[in-house]
């Protein structure tokens, strides 16, 4: 890829960050922060023009790939035509998007609902919130332990980990944490084969007895009224709940009158195979929230959607919640291409095949090597487990190693030098959770198989 030269040396900018930028984001984890100079399809390359191949593509942003022609010339047609409009005002870009997801959802789910947008994944987190409050007039959520919701006041009392908590004071109305069915690492110390879904069961525990203080049987009611899930949980680990799960879940659930809702941020519009993660466990959530790969990162957008009596103007009526730049012109003008793409194109055998290409490398690699403890995959969200050498026991020291050789930019596939991108995650910081393009080619995954391979020899 032809390399664009900069003015700025990598360490003239390095420098100017540590005096200038705020450490407050995540970009300072690393020491330096890598940079990277231009993208394209699956690589992003460095100031010397070396291909990096991104295997988490923005956390799950950048589904259909960095500097997608299509959405180019979508968002670039926008900004010539209506690229800015004040939030009181409709531009048809918005409407046709509205329309687009609605018809999604009711036609996987069966039910009529609104879509409503905001700019970030937390900001519709915080909707869904105020929509949920607004409604039932209650405060109190369920949410998963390993869950992330997203870092805004509100998103972390519904995050689970503490530390994003911690230097802002009390959080009165922090949800109450569940375990997911993290099989690999059953909190109970279960085993999937014979549980029968022992957690499930525990969850309905807590409504046997008022004096477990989550109901009211003789008013029927319980100060609880949702339930924030992840499909697959993203930071966690990119787990993925067993077969029936959710449908267990959902019964405990309706019986209880708790709202599901469904964050589709990191694997909606496909990730795992589906438009929506949630439906590859035959359950129907009353709210779905999404963003990230709405706009493919094209332009920050994000929303929900919400069954019609939750969300109709007669119980949200206008100014319930506010944002200047919320269904901004070129967001949901690329929001409506990505749902146009996805309507063009069967995306679901896509993705499935090259998932199963990918996760069968890495069953490979996991019979290799004993370091790696397990190994996962729905669609094209998938996960490698860093273990010491036993096979099991969690080792992030591992992992960061790993993870620092491939941004060296010093490994070599077909002679040629080459990086490779990959995000940690994880209860213990040890997965690697593997969210390629949905357009990866069988080449690019047999490149990401051969680097991580390499990356494994260089550091065990």
């Amino acid at each position: 890829m032809p390399h664009e030269n900069r003015s700025l040396s990598d360490q003239e900018l390095l420098r100017i960050d540590s005096e200038c930028s705020s450490y407050g984001d995540t970009v300072h984890y690393s020491d330096p922060p890598k940079v990277f100079r231009s993208c394209d399809g699956s690589f992003v390359y460095d100031a010397d023009g070396t291909p990096y191949l991104d295997v988490q593509m923005w956390y799950s942003a950048c589904n259909f790939g960095y500097r997608n022609e299509r959405l180019k010339v979508a968002a670039m047609d926008q900004f010539d035509t209506l690229p800015q409009l004040a939030p009181q005002f409709l531009s048809e870009t918005k409407v046709l998007l509205a329309q687009k997801i609605c018809e999604a959802c009711q036609s996987r789910f069966g039910v009529k609902g609104r879509a409503h947008f905001n700019v970030g994944g937390s900001q519709a987190v915080e909707d869904a919130l105020k929509l949920i409050r607004n409604t039932t007039k209650k405060s109190l959520m369920f949410a998963y332990m390993g869950g992330y919701h997203g870092r805004t006041l509100g998103a972390s009392a519904i995050t689970s980990s503490y530390r994003y908590r911690r230097r802002y004071g009390h959080f009165s109305d922090r949800a109450h944490f569940i375990p997911y069915p993290y099989c690999y690492r059953c909190y109970y110390g279960k085993k999937r084969e014979t549980c029968d879904f022992y957690c499930v069961a525990q969850f309905e525990r807590l409504f046997e007895t008022e004096y477990n203080s989550f109901y009211d049987a003789k008013a029927n009611e319980t100060e609880f009224v949702a339930l924030f899930a992840e499909p697959v949980q993203g930071t966690g680990g990119y787990v993925i709940p067993p077969e029936g799960y959710f449908e267990r879940l959902k019964r405990v659930l309706d019986r209880y009158k708790i709202l599901l809702v469904s964050d589709e941020i990191q694997m909606g519009f496909y990730r795992t195979g589906k438009l929506w993660g949630i439906e590859n466990f035959n359950v129907k959530p009353d709210l779905v929230v999404f963003g990230k790969s709405l706009t493919n990162g094209v332009n920050p957008l994000s929303g929900l959607w919400a069954r019609e009596d939750l969300i109709s103007p007669k119980v949200f009526p206008p100014g319930s919640t506010h944002s200047t730049f919320s269904a901004n012109p070129l967001g949901t003008r690329a929001g409506l291409e990505v749902m146009r793409m996805l309507e063009e194109r069967d995306h679901e055998p896509l993705v499935c095949q090259s998932g199963r290409k990918f996760l069968d490398g890495l069953k490979s690699l996991k019979k290799k090597y004993r370091n790696i403890g397990d190994v996962d995959g729905l669609g094209l969200a998938l996960r490698i487990e860093i273990c010491e050498a036993d096979g099991f026991t969690p080792s992030k020291s591992l992992t960061d190693k790993i993870a620092d050789e491939g941004l060296r930019g010093n490994l070599s596939y077909r002679g040629k030098k080459c990086g490779l991108v990959l995000d940690v995650g994880g209860y213990y910081k040890n997965v690697f959770t593997i969210a390629p393009s949905l357009y990866i080619t069988d080449e690019e995954i047999a490149m990401a198989i051969d680097l991580l391979d390499q990356l494994f020899k260089r550091c065990l």
